[in-house]
């Protein structure tokens, strides 16, 4: 039994030997740049989805903007506004129908 026990003693001091933990520093270097990849990924994210909630802030802003001038576009293009519009220029609305103008020479 005693045999059993020293066996394991000698199978664990065989990791921690000089030589064998300098045979693993190549995996150690690999798993702390798996490490970093891993926390710049979830940096990486992060930024994603805040510059993702700005846009679409941004773009909820343009969209308020866009409805706000089209319904001004469409109101000031009314009949009754532009009558309003153009009074101080001296403009006014017609009230007689327009004449036509007929060429009076021959067609050749």
């Amino acid at each position: 039994m005693e045999k059993e026990g020293n066996e394991k003693k000698m199978n664990w001091s065989r990791w921690f030997h000089y030589q064998s933990l300098v045979q693993q520093v190549p995996f150690f270097l690999f798993l702390a740049l798996l490490a970093v990849l891993y926390i710049y990924n979830g940096h990486y994210a992060n930024k994603t989805i805040r510059d993702i909630g700005r846009i679409e802030k941004e773009v909820k802003e343009l969209k308020y903007e866009y409805k706000m001038i089209k319904g001004e576009l469409l109101s000031r293009s009314k009949q009754s506004e532009l009558v309003k519009a153009v009074t101080p220029l001296g403009l006014q609305e017609l009230t007689v129908s327009p004449v036509v103008l007929i060429d009076s020479l021959p067609q050749q």
